[in-house]
Order: structure tokens, then C-alpha cells, then sequence
């Protein structure tokens, strides 16, 4: 193990953090919250550690193997959280350290479950940091280290494979940190055009930079206590709704309708099938919320059905309406978009739509292969076979999934104030970077009545939904270890 290696990539990860920790003073200066003083505490902290761990480890060989990559990926969210939580524990705002820790955990991982019951009464210093978070966690802070750190020349597919969602990594370039950059390209760019179109809509620049980071992340953290459904605008609703679909779609995609292949979009299996589930999943829903909740107002129905069908469908967790108080069958298709997710590529959670449409074709063959036995049936995606060991990838990975869910359940159970809705709704929306869940975690609670051993579960949950589970529980093994 290069652990010299990791040890300065962990430290250009601090002096990242020192240097991001920095963006939000002009808001704090702005708003006079006297926040400025725990943002620049935290600053000085991450500096000094990571020039510490730089110099103590400027003779490292520049390789690195795939199970380095593996460690160094998952130390280095670790590293983010813990040290991303400093300015909170130190500014008083959150005076708990492990929540000051679920928070970060939250933010990074772009889960947007939050312990905080006052949103509003933050400095604001705080908030865009922790909004910050979520920007910088949505595209992959490791694949943004590729992106602008290539001298450290540490072998980046390994880390592109370990940090980038989804069953398969794309490459626009051949060279990994080319393809870092033309992402953070138009990750940069699509967040700056939903900027604009929110402040059209009357939202302040802070408010507009806070909810594009929450969307093109799937974050979901708001700046206000009602989530958007403080705004009550139906241009604000459609405009984050659009972006949420967008923002659950491939970032290869985007960047080839930016160079004008629109027909690949169009194309694309998974894409269709993801604005498919998003179609049947809103008529559904909405022909059950249509008749029940608000008098037969189409409009209204189809406003807040799309915008909450898009939220959990993309991971993004922002709210218009209560889910809480529609039927248990809206909220059961709710709960199974949890679990489907985003395009792989993007910056959503869940299994992905690509995972799940293989799995629905695989089972699909395996039902003709028992009628026609000696038949010989490909399962395909677009025009590209899939293998069957990646097949038996996605298979396993399903299984985690679900063995993780049912564990996590269990014991969230034991835990006080913890009902089965509750733990099956926490599970759920930890483990798939959402947010809000059910019950007593519904889109208008939080997680702050939970007991602080719990507080930590739902935070490993967090990273690895994030990480896509296997990068978390190789690293567990023993095998890995071994020479």
C-alpha cells in the first residue's frame, strides 16, 4: 500500500477544503452574520494539515493501483466530511459535533437530510457553505481533484472508476483528466444558466446560487425552512423541476447536445427510460392526488405530482407539497422511486436507471430461457451487449442494496422514537442520497430527534449510497489488505 501516496492526495484534499472554505466570506461580510470568523478558523486548520501532510510526503512515488484508488477515494470523503464540518462546530451554529458531522456527511453526499430545525436562523456564511457542499459533492470532489490537480500524475482512472455513479464510467477523452474537466464544464455551466433563470423568477443571488447547487447536485438543501414551496411560484417549481430532470441525466449526454447530437439523447435507452418512469410515475401519482387532495385542479395536480415525482426519482429531495398526507399507495411509488435513482453519470443516487432497466431485461431472458432452454438471448443496452460478469455485478449490487436496507431497518428500529415507516423511510432515503423519507423524517421533519449512534449509521449509509457500495465494503475485506 502507497500509503505516502494517499496521505498527499489526502492533503491536497485539505488544502481544498481551506481554499472552498473561503467562498462563502463575501456573503458573510454581506450579511453581517459573524460567520466569517469559524469559516476562516476552519480554513487556517485545513491549510495547515494539508501543507503538513504534503511536505511530510513530497518524496512519494506517483503510482497507484486500483485498490489505493479505492482507499484513497473513500478517505478522502471522509476527510471532507470531517473537516467540511469544522466551521458549524466551531461558529456554535451546530454545537453538537455529530451533527455538525451528519450535516456535512449530508451535504457532500448530496443527500440533503438535515438535523437543522430552524434553516432559516443560520448565517448565511453557513448556509451557502453548506449549499456549497452539495456542489461540489454532486460531480465527485475526487473527480474534480483529476480535473484541476493532473501533476500529481496518481494514476486517475482508478479514481474516476471508484468515485464516478453509475455501473459504468464514461470517458469523453482518452484521457481521464480531460474528461474531468469537460464535465465540470458543463456542470459549471448548467448551474450558472439556472442561476440566472431563478433570479429572473425574484429569487436574490444567494438564494438562486444556494438552489442551483441543491439541484444540479440532487442535494436538495435549501435555504429556507419550507424548502421551495416557500417561494409558492409556479415558474420557480417548473424551472427547478426541468433542471432536476437535467441534473438526473448522464453528463456525457449533455455535452454531446452541447456539441449538437441531440439525436443521442433522444436515443439513448436509459434516457428514455428514466422520462418514462418519470411520465407514468407523475399520472399515476397524480391521478390518486387528483381525485383526493386538491379539487380537481389539474393545474395543481400536475404541478406538485412532476415536481415531487422529480425530487425522489433524481435524489434531489426539495419539497412543494407534503407526500406525508397523500395516500399510502402515492407514497409506496414514492418510496420505490427512492430506490430506482438517476441516470448513471449523473448526479443523482439510488441503483440507477440503467441498473434497473438491466436487471427488468435480465429478468425478461431468464423467463425465455426457461421456456426456449438452449436458446442463446443477449441482453443489450442500446446496441452493446452486456456481459454476464457485469450482469453479475449489477445482480450483487442489487442484493447489497436490499441486505443493507433490511439490516438498516432493523436496527434503526431499536433505536427510541423510531417506528418501522420512520426507519424504512431513513433507510431509504440515506442509503439513496434523498433526504427526506417517511413519518417522522417526511419532507417537513428532520433528523435531529435521532439518537446519535443512529445519527452515524445513517451517515455511513450516506457514503455508501454515494459511492456506489462496493468502493465502501472493499476496502472492509480482509483479502484487500493482503499483499
Amino acid at each position: 500500500m502507497n500509503t505516502k501516496l494517499i496521505l498527499r492526495f489526502l492533503g491536497f484534499i485539505n488544502i481544498f477544503i481551506a481554499v472552498a472554505l473561503l467562498l462563502p466570506l463575501p456573503f458573510s461580510f454581506y450579511y453581517h452574520d459573524g460567520s466569517h470568523s469559524a469559516l476562516l478558523i476552519s480554513s487556517l486548520i485545513n491549510f495547515c494539515i494539508g501543507l503538513l501532510l504534503i511536505l511530510l510526503t513530497r518524496n512519494s512515488k506517483k503510482s497507484l493501483r486500483s485498490k489505493e484508488g479505492f482507499l484513497t477515494v473513500t478517505l478522502g470523503w471522509l476527510i471532507f466530511a470531517s473537516f467540511g464540518a469544522l466551521p458549524f462546530y466551531i461558529s456554535g451554529a451546530i454545537p453538537s459535533y455529530t451533527d455538525a458531522f451528519f450535516e456535512t456527511m449530508s451535504g457532500f453526499t448530496t443527500t440533503g437530510a438535515t438535523i437543522l430545525t430552524d434553516i432559516e436562523a443560520m448565517p448565511h456564511g453557513l448556509l451557502f457553505w453548506r449549499s456549497l457542499t452539495h456542489w461540489f459533492g454532486g460531480m465527485g470532489i475526487i473527480l474534480l481533484s483529476i480535473a484541476i490537480l493532473p501533476f500529481l500524475g496518481i494514476g486517475g482512472m482508478y479514481l474516476f472508476k471508484a468515485e464516478v455513479p453509475g455501473p459504468v464510467a464514461d470517458k469523453i477523452h482518452p484521457r481521464v483528466g480531460e474528461t474531468a474537466k469537460i464535465l465540470w464544464g458543463v456542470y459549471v455551466l448548467i448551474t450558472a444558466i439556472e442561476t440566472g433563470f431563478l433570479m429572473f423568477g425574484g429569487m436574490t443571488l444567494f438564494d438562486a446560487l444556494c438552489h442551483s447547487f441543491g439541484t444540479m447536485a440532487t442535494g436538495g438543501y435549501s435555504t429556507k425552512n419550507a424548502s421551495i414551496a416557500y417561494y409558492n411560484s409556479a415558474y420557480i417549481d417548473y424551472v427547478i423541476t426541468f433542471f432536476m430532470i437535467v441534473a438526473g441525466t448522464n453528463f456525457a449526454l449533455h455535452f454531446g447536445v452541447l456539441r449538437g447530437n441531440i439525436k443521442g439523447l433522444l436515443k439513448n435507452a436509459e434516457w428514455r427510460f428514466y422520462i418514462l418512469i418519470i411520465v407514468v410515475a407523475t399520472l399515476l401519482i397524480g391521478a390518486d392526488v387528483f381525485f383526493r387532495n386538491y379539487g380537481h385542479n389539474i393545474a395543481d395536480t400536475l404541478r406538485y405530482t412532476l415536481f415531487q415525482v422529480s425530487s425522489i426519482v433524481t435524489t434531489t429531495g426539495y419539497g412543494t407539497a407534503d407526500y406525508e398526507q397523500w395516500s399510502s399507495t402515492s407514497q409506496l411509488i414514492i418510496l420505490a422511486l427512492m430506490y430506482v435513482g438517476g441516470c448513471a453519470g449523473s448526479t443523482g443516487g439510488g441503483m440507477k436507471v440503467m441498473r434497473v432497466l438491466l436487471l427488468l431485461k435480465f429478468t425478461r431472458s431468464e423467463l425465455n430461457r426457461l421456456i426456449h432452454p438452449k436458446a442463446i438471448i443477449p441482453i443489450r443496452m442500446g446496441e452493446t451487449v452486456i456481459e454476464r460478469k457485469t450482469m453479475m455485478n449489477i445482480l450483487g449490487f442489487f442484493l447489497f442494496v436490499m441486505l443493507l436496507s433490511v439490516v438498516g431497518v432493523l436496527v434503526l428500529s431499536l433505536f427510541p422514537g423510531v417506528d418501522i415507516p420512520t426507519a424504512i423511510g431513513a433507510v431509504a432515503a440515506n442509503l439513496n442520497n434523498i433526504g427526506p423519507g417517511l413519518n417522522n423524517v417526511g419532507p417537513t421533519d428532520n433528523y435531529a430527534f435521532l439518537h446519535p449512534i443512529a445519527k452515524w449509521m445513517l451517515s455511513g449509509f450516506m457514503l455508501l449510497g454515494r459511492l456506489e457500495i462496493f468502493t465502501v465494503l472493499i476496502i472492509l475485506a480482509p483479502s484487500f489488505w493482503k499483499k
